[in-house]
């Protein structure tokens, strides 16, 4: 395997930055690709409670400049930023794989959207006119003008799954609105976050107006949620930790974003294309080694489909090759972590002793290099199984089965989560049922869901999967202001 050195945008130990200057830490971690554990890609920095307490400062400093500076000026920083991130997508994408354990050509259309995103921010940057009406009160008329405007400083806590992606989504927004921004991103992916803010440290911003702090959820983030001077919270991760998050949030009326993920259902009926609906439920179920918010692990199918669907998945699985990321004939690179192995094969053990029949897969693999490989696995379920009904964010899929379409239906809403939900049928009166009766924020019809990751804005979702607001109301507060004529 070649080992390219870092790509030149950022060099180990990956730094803070706060308030215009790389800054270094309290203590430093390891960067580790999972791939190939014996190669890291370096040490990183870790911040305490009191850089963290210093990048808010400073965000809140920058604040007042920036939100009332000119459209043009966000505009055209956000379209700095993109530009290079299209520019430098391939060395980008080759650091995205190498950290988190993408494919390379996932991580190459994680790198390209995240930088589409950056350039299409740019443009809400030229906020709308004021909505302008008159009242008319006792014969005098009134002006009322209503505008929106900035909220102040933003803490934005970003994942690994997808550390360009969220980013680009959440940080474009903010400083699009003339918000100020302080960015934690999870431990697991400090070099993508360095080699991000490196650019965005080019694109002419103020001093404070974006600011870089690394390090543990339990130091830094609890501090960036906690902080009386952080005005909205956006944060996508675990269930448990949005719990957490919101209950600090509501005790000090903060305003607040979640993105939580969940167990999504993927639902084919007996008239959809056999091989179509395989090769999405495949996409759905795998890719990313299953570590993606819109990924699915819940296969419901119709009774007359299920055992020719079974068996033509499995016969797919067979076919799909797990090894490091950064070859070009992986179809499935390894799991981000150690936790995420460990994880996904206790959900191993849990769905076997629960009598889930486990059809294939598994087990950790060996490959040429030291990494955290394993083998999809795919189970047949009953609905009241813990792995039908957790999210497990790993390369495990169960199999339901469904006596018709009403059946499929009440079995994928019957779920805590509603980020997203998949159809797979020729009928179009099922698909506009399904569209409208599906408990989610998004519905993927004769696609796979995670092809949906491509477009959604986070938080649009229902149930325990988000919680907030993802268009312009939540990065700004409205001002209506009344005036006699």
């Amino acid at each position: 395997m070649n080992r390219d050195p870092l790509v030149p945008l950022v060099a180990s130990p990956f730094r803070h930055y706060i308030n215009g200057g790389w800054e270094t830490g309290a203590t430093t971690g390891v960067s580790l690709d999972p791939s190939d554990l014996d190669h890291p890609l370096g040490e990183y920095v870790r911040a305490d409670a009191r850089q963290a307490d210093t990048a808010i400062e400073a965000a809140a400093a920058a604040f007042r400049e920036w939100a009332l500076s000119a459209p043009q000026r966000r505009a055209d920083a956000l379209d700095t930023i993109g530009s290079e991130m299209l520019a430098r997508r391939d060395e980008l994408s080759r650091l995205l794989a190498r950290e988190i354990g993408r494919t390379q050509a996932e991580a190459l259309a994680e790198t390209t959207r995240a930088g589409q995103i950056f350039k299409r921010s740019a443009t809400a940057a030229w906020q709308p006119p004021a909505d302008a009406t008159t009242a008319a009160r006792a014969g005098a008329s009134i002006d009322i003008d209503t505008t929106r405007e900035p909220l102040g400083v933003v803490g934005i806590i970003a994942p690994w799954s997808a550390p360009f992606l969220h980013a680009a989504t959440k940080i474009g927004a903010a400083l699009a609105h003339g918000n100020t921004v302080v960015f934690k991103p999870a431990e697991s992916a400090p070099a993508c976050a360095a080699a991000l803010t490196s650019i965005i440290a080019r694109a002419g911003l103020p001093a404070g107006v974006f600011n870089l702090v690394m390090g543990s959820g339990r130091q830094v983030g609890a501090r960036i949620v906690a902080h009386p001077l952080v005005a909205a919270i956006s944060l996508s991760g675990s269930g448990e930790t949005g719990t957490r998050v919101l209950q600090v949030a509501a005790a000090r009326q903060v305003r607040l974003q979640l993105e939580m993920g969940g167990n999504h259902p993927f639902v084919v009926l007996a008239d959809a294309d056999l091989a179509g609906a395989v090769d999405a439920a495949s996409s759905s179920a795998y890719s990313g080694a299953g570590q993606r918010h819109m990924a699915t692990s819940r296969l419901i199918v119709e009774r007359d489909a299920f055992e020719p669907f079974v068996d033509a998945l499995r016969a797919k699985l067979t076919m799909l090759r797990v090894d490091h990321a950064l070859k070009p004939t992986t179809d499935i690179g390894p799991l981000a972590e150690a936790t995420q192995l460990a994880r996904t094969l206790d959900y191993v053990r849990t769905g076997q002793a629960e009598g889930a029949a486990l059809l294939q897969g598994g087990l950790p693999l060996e490959r040429a290099t030291r990494g955290y490989f394993f083998e999809p696995a795919l189970f047949i379920a009953e609905p009241e199984h813990r792995i039908a009904r957790e999210a497990i964010f790993g390369p495990i899929a169960v199999v339901l089965r469904a006596d018709d379409y009403e059946h499929a239906l009440h079995l994928a809403n019957d779920n805590a989560s509603g980020l997203c939900a998949g159809l797979f049928t020729r009928s179009l009166a099922h698909a506009r049922h399904f569209r409208r009766h599906a408990q989610c924020g998004h519905v993927a019809i004769n696609l796979p869901t995670t092809a949906l990751e491509q477009h959604h804005a986070s938080a649009d979702g229902r149930k325990a999967s988000a919680y907030g607001l993802s268009d312009a109301s939540f990065w700004t507060t409205t001002k209506t202001a009344y005036a006699a004529g």
